[in-house]
């Protein structure tokens, strides 16, 4: 992704303070000989009632104690405020192009998971998916972009002229041809995530935008990036290829990692866009976008290629 990458549970016991147990009453020495009867019998019923009367107030004040230990801890649970519960934010795709296309998607080398069963959208059709983020290891990062032109028996002989990523209709199994991208970054231990910007780095196919949806407050920018302008109109001559009809197809980046031609057309054309990969440098850029309190996000294709 063009951007930089970016819920851990507990099973901790809480303690409890425990009733100590009760002191046996002091020992005493043997009772002379001269005591005898009635004497006896009532020093020995002083000596009990005073042991029960010491016993009776140990045992109170271990429990006020214990009560107030209890007491405490339950204040300090309430104190502690609730982690956020983690979601799996969706993603809604919009076919606005005119044409088929077949969604598209390539994950990080990071362990994110890659997603199968995504849609085939026919032109004003939608669809949406569950990014699996809060599955192991608890992140998703990764892109979605449009196929068009495809063909074939998937599995076999399925192929696309354009983002073309393997033979599969419904999931990507190598890396896809330059084109234009939707780029997420999903993170569940991440308290400023979801990350996400549109790219236009390797190549423009298609416009895109990316709008949060179901926006809480304080959940950061939140704004929307890309546009929905087609911009092979602008793109320099010898960067741009053409279906077999002749219309244009293709904008191709001659060099993501420099400032060309290519770059200054996506900046003045879509600066909430990459137009090259340290576009997020440049001062005052557009381009890389938050929302912690959003539920998903509408990638919609618009017309282009």
């Amino acid at each position: 992704m063009s951007s930089p990458d970016s819920a851990v549970g507990s099973d901790a016991r809480r303690w409890r303070p425990q009733s100590p147990a009760p002191c046996p009453p002091a020992g005493h020495p043997p009772l002379p000989h001269a005591f005898h009867g009635g004497v006896v019998r009532k020093i020995l019923t002083t000596l009990a009632t005073a042991a029960a009367a010491a016993l009776v107030a140990v045992a109170a004040h271990t429990g006020a104690a214990a009560q107030g230990g209890e007491d405490t801890a339950r204040a300090a649970e309430r104190a502690v405020p609730a982690a956020a519960v983690a979601i799996d934010h969706t993603v809604t795709f919009v076919n606005s192009t005119g044409r088929t296309i077949w969604v598209g998607s390539e994950v990080n080398a990071d362990g994110s998971k890659n997603l199968s069963g995504l849609p085939v959208l026919q032109p004003g059709q939608s669809a949406t998916v569950t990014i699996p983020e809060t599955s192991d290891p608890g992140h998703w990062r990764g892109k979605f972009f449009a196929r068009m032109g495809c063909s074939g028996e998937s599995g076999s002989t399925f192929h696309c002229d354009l983002g073309d990523c393997g033979t599969y209709a419904d999931h990507c199994e190598t890396a896809e041809q330059p084109v234009s991208l939707a780029e997420f970054n999903f993170d569940s231990a991440d308290g400023l995530a979801p990350w996400y910007n549109v790219s236009y780095v390797n190549a423009f196919s298609v416009p895109i935008t990316i709008t949060p949806v179901d926006v809480g407050p304080g959940g950061g920018g939140c704004g929307v990036v890309g546009c929905p302008e087609n911009l092979l109109p602008y793109c320099p001559p010898e960067n741009l290829s053409h279906w077999p009809d002749g219309t244009p197809k293709l904008c191709t980046n001659p060099n993501r990692d420099a400032k060309t031609s290519y770059s200054d057309m996506i900046a003045t054309h879509c600066p909430k866009a990459y137009g090259w990969s340290r576009a997020d440098q440049e001062p005052g850029n557009q381009v890389m976008q938050q929302c912690s309190t959003c539920s998903g996000f509408i990638v919609e294709f618009h017309a282009g290629a």
